[in-house]
């Protein structure tokens, strides 16, 4: 175990409790009273029509892909700075994911770039809102309007952020949460889709629960259920919603802790940005940002990597974060290079995601920031000096 470990997992409130709660219930397979309320309170915190727990995020983006209806010879525009389920969900129902570059302030999918890539085949648009920072959704939702095209957000970050007045995720036709143990809001693995078109809950409902029309047969809407559609088993564990409703219980506590945590740290870094020496991340105005994570860039890829094995010999537990989609081995089956996506190569060379869980103490940021500084100036002046 690291002396400053990158991530923890932590209690908030009543997740134990809710556990032996859900176990005296009698419901520990899925879809009962914690499963329930985790999706009621989503639905009325963040204004959603329609929340459906999944049992990851990937889960939610592999039925928001079939929802809309994605198939072969589709494109789907989506960024190459991203987890791999954001583009093996497209890859899976046999559409083409078209990588675009990021923004070099948010590192969200740049905007700009977006039309251009829109060819006859494009069927949607998947944004995924970097740190818990929007993209910017109003250009994006006028691009898909104008060509008839399907938003899907990728919010595994981004749970409790928003853009302007409305909670992401609930934009775009569809929205994905995570709730994996590296989240803001966790219960180890989980995820949820948020469905804002009413017309795609029935089938959504099918598809979530292997295909079957179970759930209308326990609201009693049909005397019997069988195997009608297309599905899979995205049903969560009811122990998994239990600890997570303890969680999201929390969930304004959970987020000025992680507030507190993200000001110390830009505090901490300001004159280090001031001096050229590193970048810190950027919230727009209009965006309200969960926090979820502090990252820094630096200049090149060396130093980054550099930094990164110091503050590990210092028993400091800093991580790099995404390989470009584009340059992976499936990425470069779709006829991708070195060079196609510039910002996102540079910042996938230069980022640091430094450690941030709920238990962090200020001593502990103001160890990992002494060690950066120490370093970074330290190189800094050996190069002045060479």
């Amino acid at each position: 175990m690291s002396k400053i470990p990158f991530n923890k997992p932590f209690i908030a409130g009543k997740e134990l409790y809710y556990i032996a709660q859900a176990v005296a219930l009698g419901n520990i397979g899925g879809d009962g009273h914690f499963t329930r309320c985790c999706a009621a309170l989503m639905e009325q915190r963040f204004g959603v029509g329609k929340i459906l727990m999944t049992p990851s995020c990937t889960s939610a983006l592999e039925m928001a892909g079939i929802l809309c209806g994605l198939g072969p010879g589709d494109e789907v525009i989506l960024p190459s700075y991203t987890f791999v389920s954001t583009a093996s969900a497209i890859c899976r129902v046999g559409a083409k994911p078209v990588f675009v570059d990021i923004r070099p302030d948010t590192l969200n999918l740049d905007e700009r770039l977006v039309e251009s890539a829109i060819t006859p085949a494009t069927k949607a648009i998947f944004p995924v809102h970097y740190a818990g920072v929007s993209a910017e959704m109003d250009t994006l939702l006028q691009l898909a309007a104008r060509h008839d095209l399907w938003v899907v957000e990728d919010a595994a970050q981004g749970v409790n952020a928003s853009y302007g007045k409305q909670s992401l995720g609930s934009l775009g036709h569809f929205g994905t949460f995570s709730f994996h143990e590296t989240k803001n809001y966790m219960c180890g693995e989980g995820g949820a889709l948020a469905i804002n078109d009413p017309q795609f809950i029935q089938r959504a409902e099918i598809i979530r629960d292997k295909g079957t029309n179970r759930s209308q047969f326990f609201r009693g809407e049909v005397d019997k259920y069988t195997w009608v559609d297309i599905g899979s088993s995205y049903v969560p564990s009811e122990i998994a919603c239990a600890f997570l409703y303890g969680q999201l219980e929390m969930m304004d506590e959970i987020a000025d802790r992680r507030r507190q945590i993200y000001a110390r740290y830009s505090f901490l870094l300001e004159d280090l940005q001031q001096a050229g020496i590193l970048q810190r991340p950027h919230i727009p105005s209009g965006c309200q940002s969960n926090y979820h994570m502090f990252y820094i860039l630096l200049e090149d890829g060396p130093t980054r990597d550099a930094l990164l094995d110091h503050l590990r010999s210092r028993d400091i537990h800093a991580v790099f974060h995404y390989i470009p989609l584009h340059l992976s081995p499936v990425g470069r089956t779709f006829g991708y290079n070195d060079g196609d996506l510039p910002v996102t190569e540079r910042v996938s060379r230069c980022l640091l995601r430094l450690p941030f869980y709920h238990e962090l103490t200020r001593e502990a940021q103001e160890m990992i920031v002494t060690e950066i500084r120490s370093f970074l100036l330290g190189r800094r002046n050996n190069r002045l000096a060479a």
